[in-house]
């Protein structure tokens, strides 16, 4: 039995995709994300554009309808300009710049006149009425009826933050989710499950009733201004309750004045001094600065008192700039203001544990009439916060998890201790009220909605269901507010942002020395409403009419009566625990929200015995972390392999790293498999699939490299799974490694053509490797015995390196004597001896390279230029011995210096040997990645990922320029 090919098997616009998926970091007002944080989600273009590509055929499969090859190419671009297409738009300003249009477009499918859902609905439509030789639908309710009707449903078994169900709805499918966690269970209800039951109907609240007739209310916009309406009654309330734990601060005259707001109170932990001599309290901070804003520079000043025994430490607000580059934290311990002592962190952790930490007013930020204020610890407003009393506080275990769990190595082991007493009290009053609004609500709703009594939990659609609604959203920004109130948020000083970082700003639970406390009531940083209103912008945007399906399950036991289209996200291994890290949502959470969802918040915390990671801590060792991950996942992918559509293909996301590494700045790093992508790969092939595309899927913004020599990617890679055929051949190491060495470098380099990061490479080389070896039910090596998949991906690195490493034989033959050098010395001296002799083999000369510029050679050593000694003033139309390896490092040291702006002006100079330029950067980030030099691997790899603007933006300068110039190496 065969099948027809999807367009995801074929071809796919990448370019466009990956730059909107990209973009979609940047976009905060209504996009889905700032409904509720969750980690690692994947970008909604991606997803988008997976699905759509997954039920519409390739042209190829209906030669009946477009019998030529000209016809199919012709047919595809029909479906790219649709899915996603790069246009050049001009501003008001007359600047020009690239911009998505399609389906992938965030802006394209917010607006309603774009057309592009429906015509994606319509071309879906399509391919299953061929399929099933109906005639297909073009008006588009009879398209929406259609899918309804005849297209399978999609289910995500691994829905976290709810990207693919909330895609598959919105292209007009039927989306089905589950999950083990109740958090992410709840985020996918509010996305997908609610919004359909309560669409286009009015306000209930009494004031928004007066406004407008009932048929001017959309979507959920009438839920929206709901949100708003007794979100606001909710904080009026809770002000009355506790708004005397917030006072407002008196401003100095040199600072205007009268009395502002405080929008943070800044604090920091201290611990006794070891050093008998001392004995203060050492305050613990990592930065003396309050602001970095270039003309409005602020920063504490310690004050030591002396006259007292022990030395009291307080602190001034000054304007200014930080005299000190850091705090009182170094990457060893603490220093003791007052006598200097080095204090290790082992001392630190043991009063932590000991509960002989306490905390210190150090600043108070307020809002002036012409931005932030920083004024000095007020005694006052410290003794006011300690009068704080919660009436109720979360006292689960932290579960001690030292990779990402910091705060119980200080002794910090209950929830309620990642909060200050105030902060306690301001959520457990706020969500107290969320009991009493959830009455209101109903009361008002009866109004409009009948009482069927019904929770929405049970499957009511009355006035109490929609009660139910509005506070679980009302919960939600509670829920997201605790993350911008604890204990473990700093206060930012950078430039850009003055104000509260968030408590996970990484998928972590990490200790914070001094921390930032927010003012619950105010109108700035921290501030409990702008949850709501980030959430009410996510609700005014459009939603499907269609009815979601979402459970808490373990996927192991995935089952379905019907065949279904599966497209999922599992975890990567063991990069994020998720349920260790939701427990600090879940514990407040179940507090707002456990009474209408009873049975989603039955347990105390997030269950763990069950979830699909390779926690070594849960499972008492590497090796059982292991076992319990392949045997988990194997068991998914064989329940997947029973209930998904045969006429479509299996789509997975994988962003695990490519390899492992073991390796110090500045030393070469070992190189072996990952034991992540083996795992999933095992499974995959163990349950009889076999891989047949693969789409890297660039999801986070240019320049990004995070965590570099971590698992932290900038793409993920999407596999497209089908099931291998019963009869399928096996072969031998031999034909496999010859067929890697013929049909893998090909892959390469249309990889390389749309730019993949160059941090992403191997792990991008990955799909086509294993496409070739999972088309064989065996490969045998030379004893009989079947090959293993950790053999296989080191034969595809190995292929990876012999590709690259051939690529040199493109360039002239200064470039690959820099290389070689390069890849010894980087930028270091070295003997002349070893360089001439190295000259020699290459076939160049010292005296040449050293004219061209590249290299500088003096008193017996050779050096290669540093990119900051390269002449500022270098015009390429004026030098005629131009190597890549200068092109190279000038189009860097632009970029660096002038952005892709500065880049591309080069570019435009140089011709067609910015390609070749390019193409060594791939080359020497492998260099640098293998060698451990992280600073100068990240400066190749922002050079690729920024190279479809540059060129952009250098062809828009050759236009315009009457005389192009020709070079030569």
């Amino acid at each position: 039995m065969t099948y027809r090919k999807k367009l995801i098997e074929v071809a796919l616009p990448l370019e466009a995709i990956n730059m909107e998926s990209a973009r979609e970091k940047s976009i905060r007002h209504g996009h889905p994300s700032t409904l509720h944080l969750w980690w690692a989600r994947r970008p909604l273009a991606a997803c988008r554009a997976v699905l759509f590509a997954s039920l519409v055929d390739d042209p190829s499969s209906h030669p009946d309808k477009f019998p030529t090859e000209e016809a199919q190419i012709a047919e595809r671009q029909r479906l790219f300009d649709i899915l996603g297409r790069i246009t050049i738009e001009t501003d008001k300003k007359g600047n020009t710049k690239q911009v998505i249009r399609g389906l992938v477009s965030w802006d394209d499918i917010n607006n309603p006149n774009s057309g592009v859902l429906i015509a994606a609905q319509r071309e879906i439509a399509r391919s299953i009425a061929w399929n099933r030789g109906d005639e297909p639908p073009t008006a588009p309710e009879a398209v929406r009826h259609y899918l309804a009707e005849n297209a399978p449903p999609v289910y995500d078994p691994f829905a976290g933050g709810g990207s693919i169900p909330l895609e598959a709805q919105r292209l007009g499918l039927k989306a089905h989710a589950s999950d083990l966690n109740p958090v992410a269970v709840l985020i996918n209800k509010a996305l997908t499950e609610i919004p359909p039951k309560f669409k286009d109907l009015p306000p209930v609240n009494p004031e928004s009733q007066q406004k407008l007739k009932v048929n001017q209310w959309k979507g959920l916009q009438g839920v929206a201004e709901d949100l708003c309406y007794y979100g606001k009654w909710i904080r009026d309330e809770a002000e009355k309750r506790i708004g005397h734990l917030y006072p407002e601060v008196a401003l100095p005259s040199d600072k205007g004045g009268g009395s502002a707001t405080v929008i943070a109170w800044l604090w920091a932990r201290t611990a006794k001094c070891p050093n008998p001599a001392c004995g203060c309290q050492m305050p613990l901070i990592r930065s003396f600065a309050l602001s970095n804003r270039k003309g409005s520079e602020a920063h504490i000043k310690p004050v030591i008192d002396r006259s007292q025994t022990p030395p009291i430490v307080t602190f001034e607000a000054i304007s200014g700039k930080n005299p000190e580059s850091t705090g009182t934290m170094t990457r060893r311990g603490a220093v003791c203001l007052a006598c200097q002592t080095p204090v290790p962190f082992e001392y630190l952790r043991g009063e932590g544990r000991n509960k002989q930490m306490r905390v210190q007013l150090i600043a108070i930020v307020a809002e002036g009439d012409s931005g932030r204020v920083f004024l000095s610890p007020s005694g006052k407003h410290e003794e006011i916060a300690n009068q704080a009393q919660a009436e109720w506080k979360p006292e689960t275990e932290i579960i001690q998890n030292s990779r990402h769990m910091t705060p119980p190595v200080y002794g910090m082991m209950k929830h309620y201790e990642l909060f200050t007493e105030r902060q306690l009290t301001a959520l457990s009053t706020f969500g107290s009220l969320l009991g009493e609004v959830r009455e209101k609500i109903t009361h008002d709703a009866c109004k409009i909605l009948p009482d069927d009594s019904l929770p929405f939990e049970n499957g009511g659609v009355g006035s109490t269901a929609y009660a139910d609604a509005v506070v679980t959203y009302l919960g939600l920004g509670l829920s997201k507010a605790t993350d911008l109130s604890s204990a473990l948020c700093h206060w930012q000083a950078n430039p850009e942002h003055l104000k509260i970082a968030p408590t996970f700003s990484r998928h972590a639970l990490s200790m914070s020395w001094d921390f930032a406390e927010g003012n619950p009531f105010s109108d700035s940083s921290g501030n409990f409403s702008r949850q709501w209103e980030l959430i009410e912008k996510v609700l005014n945007n459009s939603f499907s009419d269609n009815d979601a399906k979402v459970e808490q399950q373990d996927s192991r036991l995935l089952d379905s009566s019907e065949p279904i289209i599966v497209s999922t996200d599992p975890p990567y291994y063991d990069n994020i625990p998720y349920a260790d890290l939701s427990d600090f949502f879940y514990v407040w959470l179940r507090r707002f929200l456990g009474g209408i969802y009873p049975n989603l918040f039955s347990t105390l915390l997030v269950p763990k015995t069950q979830e699909l990671v390779a926690d070594q801590v849960r499972h008492g060792g590497r090796k059982e972390a292991q076992e319990f991950f392949e045997k988990g996942l194997g068991s998914v992918f064989l329940r997947i392999r029973k209930v998904q559509h045969f006429d479509y293909p299996f789509t997975i996301y994988y962003a695990f790293k490519q390899a492992e590494t073991e390796q110090e700045e500045g030393k070469a790093s070992l190189l072996v498999s990952s034991t992540g992508w083996e795992t999933m790969l095992e499974g995959l092939l163990r349950e009889g699939f076999s891989i047949t595309g693969t789409l890297p899927i660039r999801t986070e913004r240019s320049g990004r490299m995070r965590d570099f020599g971590s698992n932290a990617l900038a793409s993920s890679i999407v596999l497209v799974c089908r099931p291998r055929p019963e009869n399928a051949p096996s072969t031998t190491r031999r034909r496999f490694v010859d067929e890697l060495k013929q049909e893998l470098p090909d892959a390469i380099k249309k990889l390389q053509q749309g730019n993949i990061a160059p941090v992403d490479l191997a792990q991008s080389s990955i799909g086509p490797g294993m496409a070739i070896f999972s088309r064989y039910a065996k490969v045998l090596e030379s004893d009989g015995s079947p090959m293993r998949i950790r053999t296989a991906l080191q034969l595809i690195n190995q292929t990876l390196d012999e590709f690259l490493a051939e690529q040199e034989g493109e360039f002239d033959t200064d470039t690959r004597w820099a290389l070689a050098w390069f890849e010894q010395y980087q930028f270091s001296e070295g003997q002349f001896g070893d360089a001439e002799t190295l000259s020699k083999a290459k076939n160049t000369s010292i005296k040449g390279m050293t004219e061209a510029g590249i290299l500088t050679a003096k008193a017996g050593k050779v050096q290669l230029v540093p990119r900051d000694a390269l002449p500022k003033d270098w015009n390429p139309a004026k030098d005629n011995r131009i190597p890549v390896w200068e092109a190279t490092q000038h189009l860097i040291r632009a970029l660096d210096q002038n952005g892709e702006t500065g880049a591309a002006h080069l570019l435009a100079q140089l011709g067609n040997l910015g390609e070749v330029a390019r193409d060594l950067a791939y080359r020497l980030y492998s260099i640098c990645d293998r060698k451990g030099w992280t600073q100068e691997a990240i400066a190749y790899n922002s050079l690729v990922i920024s190279w479809s603007e540059i060129a952009r933006l250098a062809t828009e300068k050759q236009n315009s320029t009457p005389t192009q110039i020709e070079l030569g190496i």
